[in-house]
């Protein structure tokens, strides 16, 4: 007699918990009943699920087992495109569907030819007599199953064909692991149309007879909700998951000094039961129960692993694909490598032929359908052949390296896995956020998504020119000639991927493509939401503005700019933003967007400007000046002295009451350097001012508020810090500037931006240049030490007038100034 599909022995225990209540294994059996009943008798041989995940959609699934149809999941983030293009390829009788993807379907069904019958979750009779389901499984285990249908990274999808027997086997080998137990809960979190969660964490608990959390959708908060109030001890994810909840949890023991000491401890032991006890609170905020992460779908960030597993998780990689129902290779409790995807799992065999993985056993598919060519060459006398790169080692645990479709040849016959680069493009820098490598006109091409945010909080503005200078150049110097990067393209959106995670590489051509078009003009939006945008930002920037444009990476709008654009908008539409949630919107078009369905009502009189708030009455609060100011900054002098040929010249051109000191920033010294040639009445009375990140601790925080600095905060507040420097100079004192926003990466002059001569326009403030030579060589960008004995010279410029120059002019002139003067 067949083994049941569902474990049959616990008709009373919660075999589903969701947010709607729980739901036990009598009640399961009976709704698949009910399901089954919609479409019994009716000769289907295929029943299509299009829908997000919910206890319906597990019904539809079992019910079209149950009654002999071959189930197929349909991913319902998929395209209207790809959506008709499986309804046509495998032609199902009925498709299910839920409410919230009718208005999609309708898209979906205007392109397609086959037309199933159509049965939507929320409007379905049910049928309350029918009695719980008696069906085991198939008399012919050998029967297909399901086909699921792959995303794939490189082109159309394809109908997996997948037989009982396949999944059954599957099922068996990872319960003989030893995780899968009826007691331990396990969460359906990723969408169940993909192999990986489908057999992983649903079918697989039913055949044990273990409960399922669901969690609602797949938002963070919900994932975190579901851990809370569940006892889950099994959850599946994606590298990319575990990687958010890496940064997450990092960034909170990075602000600690007693937690860093704590898991450097726990590295340094090895000890994961002292790690576990150290960090109760992680494990806690993942419910207390949470013993196995499993991880699938791409490869998993070594970092992220020796994390999880660091801290008592047992963080499971392991190595499958559709095609093996799913799972090749998985680790043991107890015998867990990171970096390694585990053992080959009972029943299989691996092999490494020419350097690709290929796998021999009951799991492997039947083949793809309708589809003999395209089987036949992964499939060789039983043998899949993965297209993954790998190698065993000794103790037959297996690593990938990469895969054999993706490998780039370059002209010169070397071999490059795009992988390895782009993992070291990924944790390089700060500045990027995810990037693919790929080769375009014969050359390695990098798409970078940039961090934005970053960006903002390090006031870089031309963004093309720091990642050439400072993030790709150096990137390049440390690697081998044939593998650096030759060119590259920023973008502002995700780069395309799979439901798992691997990068799609044959789409980066479209971001190239996408590019060339914003070059022209677009379908422009004929709202006066939008043209009202478009014509503030051109009256900022001197370029014209697509509707495609985004404001940093396409436009380079500096922090001033944005603040006049979020002041803009709230005059003009009553709508407040700060600068952290206007960087969020993609392109001017969906700013505009927003402005129209958000706004309280549309001012066209208003004044664009924010500088005429400069004059009002501001009810600002100035940090306090400490006696202690003076003793402090003469120790520094004393201290450049020791290390420094040290002078300083032109104090005589400080003038008596307001003015703006600004200097070129060469290093983190700049401040000091200047402050420690005034005067003890001036220096009492000047005020400069740090970006918030520089004085995260309290400490810091309370000397800044004793020692005339100013704390900014670039994403949320810079409109009130701005008011401040008014204020400074509107009782007659004096404030130190950097008009390049942050230091020189090369030693070279960069951009000046004009906050400083608003303020001194507006204000009929005089501004002093400061120039500083030396401090480069001393201390540059990214240099830990400081080299002694150099030359640093800080000069002070006679002042310059405001009276007859519009901000520009007067900003051009003190850099003019500078540079003459550097130049001497």
């Amino acid at each position: 007699m067949p083994k049941p599909i569902i474990n049959r022995s616990f008709s009373d225990k919660k075999a589903l918990i969701t947010s709607q209540g729980d739901i036990t294994y009598s009640q399961l059996l009976k709704s698949i009943q009910q399901f089954a009943q919609l479409f019994a008798n009716k000769g289907y041989t295929k029943v299509a699920i299009y829908a997000e995940n919910s206890p319906s959609w597990i019904y539809a699934f079992y019910a079209a087992l149950q009654n002999d149809c071959i189930a197929i999941p349909i991913d319902f983030l998929a395209s209207a495109e790809d959506v008709a293009y499986i309804i046509d390829d495998c032609q199902p009788e009925l498709l299910f569907i839920s409410s919230g993807m009718t208005e999609l379907f309708a898209k979906v069904d205007l392109k397609t030819q086959h037309k199933p019958e159509v049965l939507v979750f929320e409007e379905i009779a049910i049928d309350e007599t029918v009695s719980e389901s008696q069906w085991l499984a198939p008399e012919d285990d050998n029967t297909t199953a399901v086909i699921i249908y792959t995303s794939g990274t490189t082109g159309s999808p394809k109908g997996v064909m997948l037989s009982y027997t396949n999944i059954k086997e599957n099922m068996n080998a990872v319960i003989g692991c030893g995780i899968f137990t009826p007691d331990r809960q396990v969460m359906v979190f990723l969408p169940l149309h993909h192999i990986f969660p489908l057999v992983g964490s649903l079918m697989v608990s039913f055949y044990v007879g273990t409960t399922i959390a669901i969690a609602p959708s797949m938002q963070s908060a919900d994932l975190m909700k579901t851990f809370a109030d569940n006892e889950v001890g099994v959850f599946l994810g994606v590298p990319r998951l575990y990687e958010l909840m890496y940064r997450g949890i990092k960034a909170k023991i990075d602000q600690s000094a007693i937690a860093r000491f704590l898991y450097w401890l726990v590295l340094k032991t090895k000890n994961r039961k002292l790690g576990k006890t150290l960090f109760k609170k992680v494990h806690e905020g993942f419910g207390g129960h949470l013993q196995y992460m499993i991880s699938g779908g791409a490869a998993l960030n070594k970092e992220v692993g020796t994390f999880f597993y660091a801290l008592g998780f047992d963080i499971m990689e392991g190595f499958g694909m559709t095609e093996a129902a799913p799972m090749i290779a998985f680790p043991r409790p107890g015998n867990i490598v990171i970096g390694a995807t585990g053992q080959a799992l009972p029943g299989l065999t691996v092999e490494i032929r020419d350097g690709e993985i290929v796998a021999k056993g009951p799991s492997i598919m039947k083949g793809y359908y309708n589809r003999v060519e395209e089987t036949a060459e992964v499939i060789k006398d039983g043998w899949l052949y993965t297209g993954d790169l790998g190698y065993l080692d000794k103790n037959g645990f297996l690593y990938i390296t990469g895969r054999k479709k993706e490998i780039i040849v370059l002209p010169n016959g070397k071999n490059i896995n795009p992988v390895d680069i782009e993992m070291k493009l990924d944790g390089y820098s700060g500045a990027i956020k995810e990037a693919g490598v790929f080769l375009h006109n014969e050359m390695l091409h990098a798409v970078i998504l940039p961090d934005f945010n970053f960006l903002s909080e390090n006031g870089v503005e031309d963004i093309n020119q720091y990642f050439r200078d400072v993030v790709i150049s150096p990137f390049n110097a440390e690697m081998s000639s044939y593998k650096r990067i030759m060119q590259f393209t920023l973008v502002n959106s995700e780069l395309p991927r799979t439901r798992l995670s691997k990068l799609q590489r044959f789409k980066f051509e479209e971001f190239l493509v996408q590019k060339e078009k914003k070059k022209t003009a677009s379908d422009e939006p004929d709202t006066e939401e939008y043209h009202a945008i478009k014509s503030f930002i051109e009256s900022q920037v001197d370029m014209d503005i697509l509707p495609d444009h985004h404001l940093v990476f396409d436009i380079s709008m500096d922090s001033l700019s944005k603040l006049s654009l979020i002041d803009f908008i709230e005059k003009s539409f009553g709508i407040k933003l700060d600068e952290e949630q206007l960087l969020k919107f993609p392109s001017i078009r969906k700013i505009a967007e927003h402005i129209q369905s958000n706004k309280l009502f549309h001012k066209t009189d208003q004044d664009s400007g924010w500088a005429g708030d400069l004059k009002d009455n501001s009810d600002v609060i100035l940090p306090k000046t400490s006696f202690l100011l003076h003793p402090i900054v003469n120790a520094v002098r004393g201290f450049f002295r020791l290390f420094f040929q040290f002078e300083g010249k032109g104090m005589e051109n400080i003038p008596e009451g307001a003015c703006f000191f600004a200097p070129n920033h060469e290093s983190k010294l700049d401040a000091f350097l200047v402050l420690s040639y005034l005067d003890k009445p001036t220096l009492m009375n000047t005020f400069s001012y740090a970006k918030k990140d520089h004085v995260k601790s309290g400490v810091r925080r309370y000397v800044a508020s004793r020692s005339n600095v100013i704390v900014m905060d670039l994403s949320k507040d810079l409109k009130h810090s701005i008011l401040k420097m008014a204020e400074v100079v509107k009782q007659g004192k004096k404030i130190l500037i950097f008009p390049e926003g942050t230091r020189t990466q090369s030693g070279k002059l960069g951009k000046f931006h004009k906050t400083y001569a608003i303020l001194s326009s507006e204000l009929n403030v005089p501004v002093v240049p400061v120039v500083i030579t030396g401090a480069y060589a001393a201390m540059s960008s990214g240099a830990k030490k400081i080299k002694r004995g150099e030359k640093i010279t800080i000069e002070f410029l006679p002042a310059i007038s405001p009276e007859g120059k519009t901000p520009e002019e007067l900003n051009a002139l003190v850099r003019e100034k500078i540079a003459e003067a550097k130049n001497r």
